[in-house]
């Protein structure tokens, strides 16, 4: 991927779930148990959340795996939800845009990012898509690293390169837009 000037979004930018793809970068069992347990709890729900209205909104998914061989496959409760037609790249590189069809898929949408460890992997995709002119909505409860405080780094550096921090609960009523959406129930069910 070349670098070029990154662009800052637009903060009043709506998520438009017609344009959008979710990326779960690396929530292998492994990766995940170097976490806090709550914050691990959270994200997990928060990003299952995710998942499921994405299916019922057909909002591609695509899931990396950071070195499957030696951190395993994807945490056991998201492997339940995760459908065949989802896309999956393994790798080795901390972004994932070092997969250049993974980047492919990614190029001329919203990329929704959750994922492991927000500084390293989460960091890096995202600065690299935004430097190739992608629009980045980072769900801030839906990534986790090891320390808080390395989190919060990640998160103030991805903003300040014009990424737009949000919420799970956010990205789901924006993918709605509307409570006479016929997937508005089944949503909204997902967050009682």
């Amino acid at each position: 991927m070349t670098a070029i000037a990154s662009v800052a979004a637009d903060p009043t930018r709506l998520c438009d779930r017609r344009h959008s793809r979710l990326l779960l970068i690396d929530l292998q069992e492994r990766l995940l148990a170097a976490m806090a347990e709550d914050e691990r709890a959270l994200l997990q729900r928060n990003t299952g959340r995710l998942v499921e209205a994405a299916h019922l909104l057909d909002v591609p998914v695509e899931v990396t795996l950071q070195y499957p061989r030696g951190l395993g496959p994807i945490t056991p409760p998201l492997d339940g939800l995760l459908q065949p037609g989802d896309g999956h790249t393994e790798k080795t590189a901390f972004s994932c845009c070092a997969d250049e069809d993974l980047v492919c898929r990614l190029t001329g949408t919203d990329v929704v990012v959750c994922g492991t460890e927000t500084h390293v992997c989460v960091l890096q995709t995202t600065l690299e898509l935004l430097a190739a002119g992608e629009t980045v909505f980072v769900v801030a409860d839906a990534v986790c690293s090891r320390d808080p405080r390395l989190k919060a780094n990640g998160l103030e550096r991805m903003q300040a390169a014009g990424a737009i921090i949000t919420n799970h609960e956010s990205v789901l009523f924006e993918w709605l837009r509307d409570a006479a959406d016929p997937q508005f129930r089944a949503v909204s069910r997902l967050i009682r």
